[in-house]
């Protein structure tokens, strides 16, 4: 407790409260919402097939799949109508390849948003120190942009698919006894993606953080005054001013214009002449 009241009193926290510091946090907390609300998803729907034999007629056909998304790995029994054992099927598409990149992005977000943070608050003059830190996390921040803006559009079409795959309506084609007329199906309960539509935004809010917050850590690095024009290459040589405003040891200031006054008088000398 005295280690944090220390490190209040020198004002090692206030770091939190500047946009660098702050927009750290938001991407901690926006990483966590991302991944955990694709990677924890599971969701059901359900169908009824009912066929003109009654007895054989299947009312009540769940359907359950969650991350990751192998939904050609899912499968439900649906009646036949032709006998009492029922038929094996599998749904189809294959999402997972999308959502587990996203959620990996999200986990490794979220653990260099910590990380850097924790930088900010204990070691910030290391940090700033030769801009070597900065420019470190300048290039990672652009490279986690760029994986927010790539994993959030392939993860918004995998969620197409998932959603279309999982549709009740799509998925009856499937089942053989709902070709026929005399069978009646149709859907009961539709799945609830609200969690994963709430996980797309997330990743889209993630890519205007990780966006943003490029210019505040360019700040860090130093590269703005030298694209300025006030950044001196420290190998180039310049020539050192004479502390007295003189020329060089041994040379006279005055002889240039003593020279030029002698050679005017005599040419006065030889007109008068």
């Amino acid at each position: 407790m005295d280690v944090v009241n220390q490190m209040v009193a020198t004002g090692q926290f206030t770091v939190i409260k500047q946009p660098l510091g702050f927009i750290k946090i938001l991407q901690w907390f926006f990483a966590i919402f991302a991944f955990s609300t694709c990677g924890s998803y599971s969701g059901v729907f359900r169908m009824s097939v009912e066929c003109k034999n009654r007895s054989e007629s299947d009312l009540d056909i769940d359907v359950e799949f969650a991350y990751p998304f192998r939904l050609h790995q899912v499968w439900f029994d649906a009646p036949t109508c032709k006998g009492p054992e029922p038929e094996r099927l599998f749904l189809e598409g294959d999402c997972s390849s999308s959502a587990e990149f996203f959620v990996t992005v999200g986990v490794f977000s979220f653990l260099y948003s910590m990380a850097a943070l924790s930088v900010y608050i204990f070691l910030l003059e290391k940090y700033r120190e030769g801009n070597r830190g900065a420019q470190a996390d300048f290039v990672v921040t652009a490279i986690f942009a760029f994986f927010w803006l790539v994993s959030s559009a392939a993860w918004a079409k995998g969620l197409s698919d998932v959603k279309e795959a999982t549709d009740p309506d799509e998925v009856i084609k499937l089942i053989p006894a709902c070709r026929h007329e005399e069978n009646n199906c149709k859907e009961v309960h539709e799945p609830i993606v609200s969690g994963l539509n709430t996980s797309v935004a997330f990743g889209f809010c993630n890519l205007v953080l990780w966006a943003g917050n490029l210019w505040f850590v360019f700040k860090e690095t130093g590269w703005l005054g030298a694209f300025a024009g006030t950044y001196a290459p420290s190998g180039g040589k310049q020539p050192a001013p004479d502390s007295y405003g003189q020329a060089g040891y041994g040379q006279d200031p005055y002889a240039g214009s003593q020279g030029g006054t002698a050679a005017l008088h005599r040419a006065q000398e030889k007109a008068v002449t």
